[in-house]
């Protein structure tokens, strides 16, 4: 066989095929998926923020707890409530949300205006208030003020603790 009646090498046809077709992606490829990453994300982002907040305020629940278990044996130890939670070693406590958590003795207020209050403007605790101001740092001490919706707050003497709108 002489060199002119020798097929074509297999690689020199490839070489030649990719020289007359595109060697990437087409726009329209790209595209479609930009569209499906989009879509993923935007499915996905809400779905993980929503999953963070509850592990916050799942968090903010036991601390809560942990606090007022605290606050019962200072009282049992003391014979009396302390008077913040500094008397504790705990002044210095953030919430998950960066906030300090608020504790309010009955003993030290005269009155009920700086108490929590329920619907029907009743104090829902009888010796303090222990609550955190929830995700947006504001709180007012009737629960349906819009400001308290998302504290995180004790209440019935310890009966109930979760999100305020939930009491």
């Amino acid at each position: 066989m002489s060199p002119k009646n020798a097929p074509a090498p297999i690689l020199g046809s490839i070489s030649k095929y990719r020289k007359n077709h595109c060697d990437g992606f087409t726009l329209i490829e790209i595209l479609i998926v930009i569209a499906i990453l989009a879509t993923l994300a935007a499915i996905a982002i809400p779905a993980y923020s929503n999953y963070i907040q509850r592990a916050k305020i799942a968090r903010c629940i036991a601390e809560v707890r942990m606090l007022e278990s605290e606050i019962a044996a200072y009282q049992e130890n003391n014979d009396k409530l302390p008077d913040n939670l500094t008397d504790l070693g705990r002044g210095n406590i953030l919430d998950p949300w960066g906030n300090p958590y608020q504790f309010l003795n009955f003993a030290n207020v005269k009155g009920v205006g700086k108490m929590r209050k329920d619907r029907n403007l009743v104090p829902i605790n009888a010796h303090f208030d222990l609550y955190s101001m929830g995700r947006d740092g504001k709180s007012q001490t009737p629960l349906t003020a819009k400001a308290s919706h998302d504290d995180i707050i004790r209440a019935n003497n310890g009966s109930f603790i979760g999100i305020a709108s939930d009491y």
